[in-house]
Formats: C-alpha cells, sequence, structure tokens
C-alpha cells in the first residue's frame, strides 16, 4: 500500500502526521529522536494510528475545524486556514476534496504535505482524486490554482509517492490535465 505518514524532527519538539502504526524499530527510533510532541491528522479518513500515538508520547492531537462535529479520534486543537500547527508549519484548509475542510500543510512555505485530494500513484507525477471522491470538483481545482502560486518545491503526498523537487511544475502539469 502507498499510505504515507510523515515525522518532521525539529528543535522545540517533533510533529507527525497522519502517522500510520508503527513498527517496534520505527518507535525507538522516534524516541531517540525525541518523541513526538504533536500529531497533525489531515482528515477523518486519515486518523489511523494518531490517538494511541499521543496517548503513548503525550502528544498534542489536532485535526480540521470543519470536521470537529464528527471527528473519529478526541483533539486538543482543531485548525483552519491560516492557522501554525508549530512555527514553520502553515495550515491550508482544502475545499471539495472527500471531507470537508481537509487540511494540507505547508512546510517551510516551499515543501506542500497533502492528505487526500493530491496523490501520486505514479512517481513523478501528481494525480487529483477521482471525480466519484470529491465533494465539490470546482471548489478542489480553485484550491489546486492557489497552490499554482506558490513556490513549492516538494510535495510529500498522504497517498502515493513524494515529489522531493519540481513541485510547482508537477501541480501545474496536473491542473493542465484537468478538463474544462
Amino acid at each position: 500500500m502507498d499510505f504515507n505518514s510523515l515525522f518532521w524532527v525539529r528543535r522545540f519538539g517533533n510533529v507527525a502526521v497522519d502517522p500510520l502504526p508503527l513498527s517496534e524499530h520505527d518507535r525507538a527510533q522516534i524516541r531517540r529522536e525525541g518523541g513526538i510532541a504533536t500529531i497533525v491528522v489531515t482528515n477523518s479518513d486519515h486518523a489511523r494510528a494518531a490517538a494511541s500515538l499521543a496517548d503513548e508520547f503525550g502528544a498534542e492531537l489536532v485535526g480540521p475545524r470543519a470536521e470537529r462535529d464528527r471527528f473519529p479520534v478526541p483533539c486538543h486543537r482543531w485548525l483552519g486556514e491560516g492557522d501554525q500547527v508549530v512555527a514553520g508549519l502553515r495550515v491550508l484548509e482544502v475545499h471539495g476534496s472527500k471531507t470537508p475542510g481537509e487540511l494540507a500543510l505547508l512546510l517551510e512555505d516551499t515543501t506542500l504535505i497533502t492528505g487526500d485530494l493530491v496523490r501520486a500513484p505514479r512517481g513523478g507525477r501528481l494525480d487529483l482524486l477521482p471525480n466519484a471522491k470529491l465533494a465539490d470538483r470546482n471548489a478542489a481545482l480553485a484550491f489546486l490554482r492557489r497552490l499554482e502560486e506558490m513556490p513549492i518545491e516538494a510535495v510529500l503526498v498522504g497517498d502515493g509517492w513524494p515529489l522531493f523537487s519540481g513541485g510547482a511544475a508537477a501541480l501545474s502539469a496536473l491542473l493542465r490535465r484537468q478538463p474544462a
């Protein structure tokens, strides 16, 4: 399976995004790196191991504000457009995806972290969530057009293969492939 989690090691508390269940090897590595201070869940379909890891590491759990009333795990904080998870990690609120208010994250202004809307089932190419799963295709495309304005170098997707360079060009190519 091509589901991904992210672990950002940082001086003032490590951040995990959409964490999957950990192997003992991964758990030991995370402990060596100082544990997890904050866990971000980008949407209700990505709750995965977030609650158990928040308990284990004493981490703050944050989720999308628009899903607050139906979220599958309790959160300490609810985030939306423009909020900061921690310094250097800003929230972009996605509209039109399969869950309301899905979170995308912008790491240090150049790395996009996505939940479900943008994926990469093939290396080197970004794709959109299939139309049948989109709540509002026009809103999803409007979100992608916003991304086109940003100096995105890397795209770390929740599903698929990461792009470590050429992110802005790959996002533009994704938009050009979309029928009007």
